[in-house]
């Protein structure tokens, strides 16, 4: 008996890793409790059975409604690291769930299977490292936006890789936060509450103090004007596609770390 306890924990412990294996538990509880109603059925009145009933008839319905939502809105959540080959494959997943998803809510299509592959190259050759003490700030990126929920599933892209986030709302609030940290990149919209051109506004304020921390501009616009005027203001790249933002922000912050 011990024995089967002691592998039943181990088990336990392996399926407690992700969220499927969470979900394969309750099921084992489900059989568990089944077991017992059966052994014991004889023992128990009535009112003491019903409540065991009840809980094996609704509580599979439950756990299958959960598992419904979880493929239907967050699939890619689905999965730890220990069903992967390796960190790598695993960070590849979430990386292309969080930038499909970012571009869906900007109604553009899903990244192309060419647009994949350049994604995976990224991820295995440009992830950063995970800085530790000191050099945190080289894993910390300072994120300027006025509304900040417009950018989650973009986030979450970068916060597969070990990256980091502080936010800031505006100009005078990014500029309280770089007072307090150091950072490896900034990301900036470019029209806030304070002007239509507030972006550059941060950015020659930021070279005129003599700051060269990276910035990049994450806005509405990927023409190349605008992204030859980000370059004479002293910014290094301005786009409004997710994955070139998380290719142009990645490569950045590991060349910082490297450098």
């Amino acid at each position: 008996m011990g024995d089967r306890f002691r592998n039943f924990g181990e088990t336990a412990k392996g399926l407690a890793r992700s969220p499927l294996g969470i979900i394969a538990l309750f099921i084992v509880l489900v059989y568990g409790v089944a077991s017992l109603v059966t052994t014991f059925a004889g023992a128990l009145t009535t009112a003491e059975r019903m409540p065991l009933i009840y809980f094996l008839v609704f509580f599979p319905v439950l756990v299958l409604m959960v598992f419904a939502w979880l493929v239907s809105n967050h699939h890619e959540r689905l999965f730890g690291p220990s069903d992967f080959r390796d960190e790598k494959h695993f960070m590849q997943l979430v990386v292309a769930a969080s930038l499909g998803a970012a571009r869906a809510a900007k109604g553009e299509s899903h990244p192309s299977k060419s647009e994949m592959e350049e994604l995976v190259k990224v991820v295995r050759t440009t992830a950063p490292g995970r800085a530790e003490g000191g050099d945190r700030w080289r894993n910390h990126i300072l994120w300027v936006d006025d509304r900040p929920e417009n950018n989650t599933y973009e986030r979450h892209a970068f916060e597969a890789l070990g990256l980091r986030f502080t936010l800031a709302l505006s100009t005078d609030d990014a500029f309280e936060r770089l007072a307090q940290a150091r950072y490896a990149a900034i990301i900036s919209d470019m029209g806030r509450r304070e002007g239509p051109r507030e972006g550059y506004a941060l950015l020659d304020r930021l070279r005129q103090e003599g700051d060269l921390t990276p910035l990049f501009f994450y806005a509405s616009s990927n023409a190349p004007e605008h992204k030859r005027e980000t370059r004479e203001h002293g910014g290094q790249g301005c786009t409004n596609n997710a994955q070139d933002l998380f290719e142009m922000v990645t490569a950045a912050v590991v060349s910082g770390q490297t450098a």
